[in-house]
């Protein structure tokens, strides 16, 4: 199994080499001490990849978040990637986007009680959280596997099932950004966007294949999907089910990584899909909007516009969308599920890590069972979706 979305460019391979001798150097200067990681007294769990490329590093953080906020003071610590400030900021509700970045402006508003901030040096934006609240018991980090400077107490990879690790190249070739013995780092490996049908045979081959250590544990997830959202609420008032799409003729915009999973899923339940795709975190401008104006102007009807909750952070203050867009752009939110029963037993040994190594775990009050189930739903109750009708 060599995943869905894997391509190698082989005649890249001898720059692939060059590439991973100086990832090595690197690795090697922190393994043997010449640059510093820098371990911390309170509890902090860094969540990223290896990869180019989106393993859903936010909903699992997002995930993290929930399931501790309930018993732990909590803080999310991003860099705040392609945000046009500087130093360190601690986002509020009303902070700009652009302020922040569009993963932390998200988290922050789907999770207002969590402490967010962003600060590209990982070690201050710790201590500057650390000193701000005298009571804060876990820190996530956000994309932060290979920020070597932080020596986290939990290490999570994060790996795409439909481009394992194990079957990819370093870049340029291929898209991973080190070797792939940095895996051996993690204390955890999560295999992201997994199908909800995998057979028994299938996480037999994929835990075979990944060659992890007896210190690391192996978890499973699958995306799962949300109610339709309207992204502008005040002029649409309906969400809608997935199931309402049958007859509907949907435009997939994104602005990410990886679409190509969200365009899998949703082809199926609808009657044509037509993709519009931008890079990651893409900033729409003028010519970009006249592009979505347009090739939705030209689809049959009924029809809407599905686009990703990422992107609906840079889409609400984007100028120039047409009234027919904004009347039928939905968002649809998205939240990960452990397969395999898993989900106890992660949310365990995430808890009872953060209990034992908290400098407040003595204070901490709750349920005697450490268990804590993920209850960020979004839009539980389907609803009625008007389509564009000529």
């Amino acid at each position: 199994m060599e995943g869905d979305f894997i391509k190698i460019n082989k005649w890249l391979l001898p720059l692939s080499w060059l590439y991973g001798l100086g990832v090595k150097t690197r690795n090697m200067m922190f393994d043997v001490g010449l640059l510093k990681s820098r371990a911390f007294k309170m509890p902090v769990i860094a969540v990223g990849n290896i990869t180019v490329g989106g393993t859903g590093k936010t909903p699992h953080v997002e995930y993290l978040a929930s399931m501790l906020k309930d018993r732990f003071r909590v803080a999310v610590l991003s860099r705040g990637y392609k945000r046009k400030s500087s130093g360190f900021i601690v986002a509020n509700e009303s902070t700009p986007m652009i302020e922040i970045g569009d993963e932390p402006y998200q988290m922050k508003h789907k999770l207002p009680d969590v402490t967010v901030a962003v600060d590209k040096n990982r070690c201050h934006g710790i201590d500057t959280l650390a000193e701000l609240d005298k009571k804060l018991d876990v820190v996530l980090l956000d994309d932060a596997f290979q920020h070597r400077y932080v020596k986290p107490g939990i290490n999570i990879l994060l790996v795409d099932y439909h481009r394992l690790v194990i079957y990819d190249r370093l870049l340029p070739a291929g898209r991973l950004r080190e070797p792939l013995k940095g895996k051996d780092r993690a204390d955890i490996v999560i295999v992201t966007k997994c199908p909800k049908g995998m057979k028994p045979m299938e996480y037999r081959v994929i835990t075979k294949a990944m060659q992890l250590y007896p210190y690391q544990e192996l978890y499973f997830t699958t995306l799962e999907y949300e109610q339709l959202k309207p992204v502008f609420a005040h002029e649409v008032k309906q969400h809608a089910s997935l199931t309402q799409l049958a007859d509907t003729h949907v435009m997939v915009l994104s602005g990410i990584a990886s679409p190509e999973q969200m365009m899998h899923d949703l082809s199926p339940l609808c009657k044509e899909l037509t993709p519009v795709t931008f890079g990651d975190h893409h900033h729409f401008k003028k010519k970009d909007i006249l592009r979505i104006n347009d090739a939705f102007a030209a689809m049959p009807s009924p029809a809407i516009i599905v686009t990703t909750e990422k992107d609906v952070t840079r889409l609400l203050t984007a100028k120039g969308l047409s009234d027919e867009v904004r009347s039928h752009l939905f968002a649809l939110p998205i939240r990960i599920s452990f397969l395999q029963d898993q989900q106890d037993k992660f949310n365990q040994q995430i808890t009872g890590y953060v209990y034992k190594n908290s400098r407040n775990s003595i204070l901490v009050k709750g349920k005697d069972d450490l268990t804590t189930n993920n209850s960020n739903h979004l839009g539980d109750r389907p609803r009625t979706i008007s389509f564009r009708n000529n």
